[in-house]
This record gives C-alpha cells, sequence and structure tokens, in this order.
C-alpha cells in the first residue's frame, strides 16, 4: 500500500508571514494539528504543529529559565516553523512512512508528489481511518446511517 491511498488530499495551509493566532485557530476551526507552510507559488517551505504554536522551542532557552509567551498575531508563522520538515512521498510504502511516524513520534507529515508538489499530509488520525483508505470516518457512518435508513423503509 502506498501513502496517496491514505493522506488527506484536501490541504488547508499557511504563510510564513501570516500570524501565529490566525494559523492557529485556522487549525482549531478545522480540527487538525499540523500546517503545511506554503510560499506564494505554494510551494513547501516549512511544517507548524499546534505544539510549535504553544510553547516555542525559543521560549525557555534555558532549563531553570522561564518567559512569558503568549501567542499573538505578531509572532508570525515563519517564526515557529520547522523549515526543514521530514517529507514523505505519495508513492513511499505505508510499511516505511508508518515506521517513520512511529520512530520520531510524528503526528503527520507533508506528502509530497514526483514532481516535489506538495499534495497532501499524511496523520496518524488518516492511518487509524484505514478501514476504508478513500473515505473519511464521517462519509463511513452516513453511508451506515443510509443503510439504516433503507433497511427501516424496506421494513
Amino acid at each position: 500500500m502506498k501513502v496517496s491511498q491514505y493522506m488527506t488530499r484536501k490541504l488547508i495551509t499557511a504563510r510564513p508571514d501570516e500570524g501565529g493566532r490566525t494559523a492557529f485557530f485556522r487549525m482549531r476551526e478545522a480540527r487538525i494539528r499540523h500546517l503545511p507552510v506554503v510560499d506564494g507559488d505554494g510551494r513547501l517551505v516549512g511544517w507548524i504543529s499546534d505544539r510549535d504554536m504553544r510553547r516555542p522551542n525559543w521560549a525557555d532557552p534555558e532549563v531553570d529559565l522561564g518567559h512569558d509567551y503568549k501567542l499573538d498575531d505578531d509572532t508570525e508563522v515563519g517564526d515557529l516553523m520547522n523549515r526543514n520538515p521530514e517529507l514523505v512521498h505519495t508513492y513511499d510504502s505505508l510499511h516505511k512512512v508508518v515506521a517513520l511516524l512511529r520512530e520520531q513520534r510524528y503526528g503527520a507529515l507533508p506528502v509530497l508528489d514526483k514532481t516535489g508538489t506538495l499534495v497532501g499530509v499524511l496523520s496518524a488520525v488518516d492511518l487509524m481511518a484505514g478501514r476504508s483508505p478513500t473515505s473519511s470516518i464521517r462519509e463511513q457512518k452516513s453511508k451506515k446511517n443510509q443503510a439504516r435508513a433503507a433497511a427501516r423503509e424496506r421494513a
């Protein structure tokens, strides 16, 4: 099985010059925890997670030193994002990518096609919904409800 069978193709992205707070609420509204960061041409330039936004690495440079940190739109996504994210490709085997997610403890990764174009995201949630690779859990529930309604009509 290939990554392309399980990945989410609907891309929700951020720009490096976008405010961190705005991107955080976009993630919250979409109920996702990771955003690919793209430039004006749609090329992947970074990756950001909700964890990066809640407490960036630079907030507490010393273990015994704490800094107040408030996420607002004065802090740009480009200041918080990972500029060299791990990448996977549509043609990668699912076995290989699952091992990478597990070993590195990633929640999701950006997916590129053969040309290096961002085409999707593969998350642990996508893998758990893997009983039917091309349909979402919501679609599966909808199909079950339709089948139940049809059965009731026949009865």
